[in-house]
């Protein structure tokens, strides 16, 4: 099955320059939880955005060019993997529009701001057939910039 998990702000952003517009500790953990002993796939920006492989986690990468550091994959290579077991697309904004026909689950945080000149954004997901199965709001803890309201839906 193939899921998606993202942070988003109250207008869809979710990224700016390359990285992560906020620091948010709290949704990094919830992103743990959720992703942590699975499979977690992302386009080369993404990866490059990270320090490296994620512990606890398989990484694949879709890349148009071979890489040594990290698995690649194609579109359908990833479809097939997910007919035995669960995905967690993590970002970017490309391989989310490549996969939102084909995913069943999403884990969405809405970071409580709305971040200046975003260039990157998430799949607007209102007409899509996602049903919401769980919300909860979460006061900004000592390492986060602002409140957030985690939010699950199935479809």
């Amino acid at each position: 099955m193939i899921i998606f998990v993202y942070a988003c702000d109250l207008k869809g952003a979710i990224g700016k320059d390359g990285d992560l517009p906020w620091r948010q500790s709290t949704d990094l953990q919830h992103f743990k939880r959720i992703t942590l002993g699975g499979t977690i796939v992302m386009g080369r920006k993404t990866w490059d955005s990270l320090p490296g492989k994620l512990p606890g986690r398989r990484s694949i990468v879709m890349s148009r060019t071979p890489r040594e550091d990290i698995e690649v994959m194609s579109y359908q290579e990833i479809k097939d993997l997910a007919a035995e077991q669960d995905i967690y697309i993590i970002g970017g904004g490309e391989i989310y529009r490549l996969f939102i026909e084909d995913v069943k689950e999403l884990y969405r945080t809405i970071i409580q701001t709305e971040i200046q000149d975003a260039d990157t954004f998430a799949p607007d997901i209102e007409d899509l057939g996602f049903h919401i199965i769980g919300e909860r709001v979460v006061e900004a803890g000592d390492k986060d910039q602002y409140n957030m309201v985690f939010q699950h839906f199935i479809r």
